[in-house]
């Protein structure tokens, strides 16, 4: 049987092909160190902007999708992405870093409400059961933007002695983002959605500004994410080290393209398989975050360990007529394995933590709000890293500030872990004839959330 367009499945796939183009090509770019330019100056500026108002509108992010549904707020987000990859075109031609800072200011808007819409599709259309599975499915397609993301500069910059990238790579950005943004409208309302099951994706609740306004700040009160803030904030602070110092730092331009082929690739190895773990119904919910939590902390500390060991071997870096090329193999394997396991402790750190907030609850409105709050706190923490990088903070201090980071949020993680509960009491079963009420008292199909 195929897949219906009204389908949870299907809609997570379009939410997938959605960040494949937008996300995925903006990690592609970030994972080539400082943007791709030689000096990272204003690609870490830059992406301190981006996270600077990424903390805003993350946390607002699921108040604003609630308000004004999917498919909208998907569609002008999308844009900002193309913006900051063509800002970097003019950076290339003028040296004048001051549009590209900007444009990642204006980027930080759209990401956050973009990732509180995606975030929202992925942890609330399925059944309970099948949350890990969806959330594995999302980050295979998603991933795949990273991976062709890495194609582009690797095939582009084959044959350039350039420390930065060619204008070519950023116009294929350009153009991969903005149909990443009109394939936002391809999404359905969310009124409209059903599980195979027949039950529907959307609690029968409607919302208004005042409403939203308050649910939010109940969140800065709310145990369980107070309990998830240092996990939120640890999530993307370790992107600076990889790309800049690891990434960046060591390998030579079409190398460091080489490389994201596969981080990205290996992310949707790391996803699918933790996915199998989180969906086995031979152990209970709780049973099955306790394991996912222990093969996170082996793995992070593996990774760190070996990024210590590493940078003990290149304290300074590489100078640039002296990096590493991917087919100089005595000294191209150990720093490239290293960095492709970095890959895959990112995918299972981010699919555990979608899980777990997944977990929390089935209402559509609420998880908008849990992941908003999560981008947030996690933009809050990338901020602080790039500017940490900017600042020019000795690299070693920075891989110890993550070692750190994530030791102390090791506790909290496992208290949230701990207040899962085997079925969460929002069930989103509701009658046909609701449903259709529901469906009648909608304006229109991207108004299903809105208050009247």
């Amino acid at each position: 049987m195929g897949l219906r367009y009204y389908s949870a499945m299907t809609q997570v796939i379009i939410v997938g092909f959605v960040c494949f183009l937008c996300p995925g090509m903006f990690n592609a770019l970030n994972g080539t160190g400082g943007g791709g330019q030689l000096d990272p100056t204003a690609g870490n500026n830059a992406n301190t902007a981006l996270y600077s108002t990424f903390v805003v509108f993350g946390i607002l992010g699921g108040a604003i999708v609630n308000l004004c549904g999917v498919r909208w707020t998907i569609f002008g987000s999308g844009f900002t992405y193309a913006l900051y990859s063509g800002s970097y075109i003019y950076l290339n031609h003028t040296g004048n870093s001051s549009f590209t800072i900007a444009a990642g200011a204006i980027l930080g808007i759209g990401a956050g409400i973009l990732w509180a819409a995606q975030g929202m599709i992925m942890v609330s259309y399925p059944r309970e059961e099948e949350k890990g599975h969806y959330i594995a499915i999302f980050w295979v397609i998603f991933n795949l933007g990273g991976m062709l993301g890495g194609i582009l500069p690797f095939a582009i910059n084959y044959h350039s002695d350039s420390g930065s990238l060619a204008d070519g790579v950023y116009i294929a950005f350009v153009i991969l983002e903005c149909l990443g943004a009109f394939l936002g409208l391809a999404l359905a309302p969310p009124a409209k959605v059903t599980r195979d099951d027949g039950s529907s994706v959307v609690l029968v609740k409607y919302t208004n500004l005042g409403t939203e306004t308050i649910e939010i700040l109940k969140l800065f009160i709310n145990p369980l994410m107070l309990g998830l803030l240092p996990m939120c904030f640890t999530s993307n602070f370790f992107y600076t080290y990889q790309f800049d110092n690891i990434n960046g730092a060591l390998f030579n331009v079409r190398t460091r393209g080489f490389n994201n082929i596969f981080y990205w690739g290996f992310q949707m190895v790391g996803s699918y398989a933790i996915s199998f773990l989180l969906d086995y119904s031979g152990f209970g919910r709780k049973t099955r975050g306790y394991v996912a939590f222990g093969i996170v902390l082996v793995f992070f500390n593996a990774i760190w360990g070996g990024s210590l060991a590493l940078h003990n071997k290149y304290p300074d870096g590489l100078p640039l007529d002296n990096r590493i090329d991917f087919k100089d193999s005595s000294r191209a394997s150990g720093p490239i394995i290293l960095y492709i396991f970095c890959g895959v402790g990112d995918a299972l750190y981010q699919t555990f933590a979608y899980w777990i907030i997944g977990a929390l609850s089935n209402d559509n409105q609420l998880l908008a709000r849990y992941i908003g709050f999560y981008k947030g706190m996690q933009s809050f923490g990338g901020a602080i890293s790039w500017q940490l990088d900017a600042k020019n903070v000795a690299p070693k201090n920075q891989l110890v500030a993550n070692w750190v980071l994530f030791a102390l949020s090791v506790p909290s993680m496992l208290y949230v872990v701990w207040r899962i509960k085997e079925h969460s009491e929002d069930q989103n079963v509701r009658k046909d004839s609701d449903l259709e009420k529901y469906v009648s008292n909608v304006a229109d199909d991207e108004t299903s959330a809105v208050a009247n």
